[in-house]
């Protein structure tokens, strides 16, 4: 048992104090998703984001990151550009965003996306055409690929960014979104966009069809939520194949954040309190 992975405690997920800490640790020197460029071509609508620096993937997909120290785009999403090179984003038209609270912290958006165990019952019309039986994820060193179908693999593309931004190429079109923290630990911001290169008609019905998953899925993060704070749930053991995308992605913040206690010398009163 000492060999699998144990999910984050609760207080991960309900601490102000480590959202500071997460900021410098996690957020930081991360490349973050803005979309594919049509987000960006009418010179008259402003679309506001804090840069140090940003990489245009070939394939028309726009990255920033915070800071001037980050890893340079090659390494820190190394292999990434082999899958999105197979899309051509830049016809793919901006078509709608929408942006609204989740009272959740978050990691627990992130933890509904990395698996799929929850798929089959929270998400009827998307399991119909993705059936969880098959359903895989292959971490990378930065990003995640869910594949639905391994017999598939070009069946849809979905991708999940560290830390907080995905990519999902599907039924006629593409979604990203951002889950935005906050100094609240149960409170985030979800950012979405939608991009469709078919008439409005065509349009309305993807869009019908992908927000009825996200509406589904931000159901089940405020009740998972919901325990976390009301100290339902403490600390668990992570399936290694069915949940290793979550593994993934908490070491990655679990790493991150001790380092940060290291280097900055935090006190160990100060660790003890979140754990």
């Amino acid at each position: 048992m000492e060999s699998l992975s144990r999910t984050l405690p609760a207080s991960w997920f309900c601490s102000s104090a480590l959202y500071q800490l997460e900021r410098r640790a996690v957020f930081l020197k991360a490349w973050h998703l803005l979309g594919p460029v049509t987000r960006f071509q009418n010179r008259n609508t402003p679309v506001l984001y804090e840069i140090a620096q940003s990489h245009m993937t070939p394939s028309g997909l726009l990255f920033a990151t915070l800071s001037m120290d980050t890893l340079p785009f090659e390494e820190y999403f190394a292999g990434l550009e082999n899958l999105t090179n197979r899309v051509d984003f830049t016809k793919l038209p901006h078509r709608r965003s929408i942006s609204y609270e989740g009272r959740f912290n978050w990691k627990t958006m992130i933890d509904g996306f990395q698996e799929c165990l929850h798929c089959q019952y929270t998400h009827p019309t998307f399991s119909k055409y993705y059936p969880p039986k098959f359903y895989s994820v292959t971490n990378h060193l930065n990003f995640s690929q869910h594949i639905a179908d391994p017999c598939k693999p070009d069946d849809g593309l979905f991708l999940y960014f560290f830390p907080i931004c995905t990519l999902n190429v599907y039924g006629g079109g593409m979604s990203s979104f951002r889950t935005l923290p906050s100094p609240i630990p149960g409170v985030s911001r979800m950012e979405f966009d939608y991009y469709h290169a078919g008439t409005d008609e065509e349009f309305e019905e993807y869009f019908k069809f992908v927000r009825q998953v996200a509406l589904e899925d931000f159901e089940l993060c405020e009740k998972a939520q919901e325990n976390l704070q009301r100290g339902v749930y403490g600390e668990g053991i992570l399936n290694p194949k069915k949940e290793n995308g979550v593994a993934f992605y908490q070491q990655r913040v679990r790493k991150a954040v001790r380092e940060l206690f290291e280097k900055e010398n935090v006190p160990q009163s100060f660790l003890a309190s979140i754990l």
